[in-house]
């Protein structure tokens, strides 16, 4: 499971791509530019991109109304998305689905979700369908602790032990369900636990380390891949930033926040690749100066962008 320098490189670009887009929508957000609300992914980016990393370009992922991170990880235009958000024809979605409907089928992105649990039976549908085809593609479902106590996130669960499907379940526990802690919500102490329910493994893993991140979701991948079915691995992270916009985040304290941000992924990640790799300082702030390039570029081409017509309201309603 040697990962090679290009790989380790492209992993910290899209961890870094994902940090300073969501710092631009933040600022943009402020600025009344961005409309509605949005969820961001700060603090827990190398869940994404460790769990992205492990997958084929044609493999599929699904996502949440946090879903950013998870698209970007899995190559979407940071033009198109940038659009998306102000609300631009040439968005993903041609400006009318906003933060939480992102959607690349070109780069095997399902789509976002804001219903919670939402992508969780399109991801086993997905899983079903590749099993069907015989297509050896693997499905990757994100969510959050809060969706492990839908009663979807059960049936879909029971359904792929039942069945061997090749799917990861990815739950993004970062302690918090809005507003209420997961110790409040959740009887079990780990989510994890519950895979024991559906015959298939539950791992925990360290959400701010996209080198375990990678390995654990590496062998659920390869695990399904061979046709040996499921696996619930539950990521323990932490988002920096209130649940939406609206949130004043009054339920934790600064001081829970600022003991997590010195986990920072992107940090750890920095001094993994200095102590073990011969990656140096210079080709990490290389990486830095043309992402900022990047987002400079797509926030530009977004306001560039004409905004919807008013004789196409209707249009895209109806399939």
């Amino acid at each position: 499971m040697e990962l090679s320098k290009e790989k380790l490189l492209w992993m910290y670009q899209k961890m870094v791509e994902i940090r300073q887009f969501e710092l631009k929508v933040d600022e943009l957000f402020k600025k009344n530019m961005i409309w509605g609300t949005c969820h961001l992914y700060v603090g827990e980016e190398a869940t994404a991109v460790g769990a992205c990393a492990a997958l084929n370009p044609d493999d599929y992922i699904t996502s949440t109304h946090r879903g950013h991170g998870h698209t970007i990880a899995k190559g979407a235009d940071l033009k198109k998305m940038m659009a998306e958000l102000l609300g631009k024809e040439t968005g993903y979605c041609k400006g009318r689905g906003g933060s939480m409907h992102i959607v690349d089928v070109s780069t095997g992105n399902l789509g976002a979700n804001g219903i919670v649990a939402g992508g969780i039976p399109i991801a086993t549908g997905a899983a079903l369908a590749s099993k069907l085809k015989k297509d050896n593609k693997v499905t990757i479902c994100f969510f959050g602790d809060g969706a492990a106590n839908e009663g979807v996130f059960h049936e879909s669960l029971n359904m792929a032990g039942l069945w061997k499907l090749p799917v990861v379940y990815i739950c993004e526990n970062n302690l918090y369900g809005m507003s209420n802690p997961v110790s409040k919500s959740t009887a079990v102490k780990d989510i994890a636990q519950r895979a024991e329910s559906y015959n298939m493994p539950g791992v925990i893993v360290d959400g701010n380390d996209i080198v375990e991140v990678y390995k654990a979701v590496k062998e659920a991948v390869d695990r399904a891949r061979r046709g040996e079915g499921a696996t619930l691995i539950e990521s323990k992270t932490y988002r920096w930033l209130g649940h939406s916009k609206s949130d004043p985040r009054v339920y934790r304290t600064r001081e829970e926040e600022e003991e997590w941000k010195k986990k920072d992924p992107i940090k750890r990640f920095e001094k993994y690749l200095e102590e073990t790799t011969d990656i140096t300082k210079d080709e990490l702030e290389e990486i830095n100066k043309k992402v900022e390039q990047e987002i400079e570029e797509a926030y530009q081409f977004a306001i560039n962008s004409p905004d919807p017509r008013i004789e196409d309201l209707a249009k895209y309603v109806y399939a």
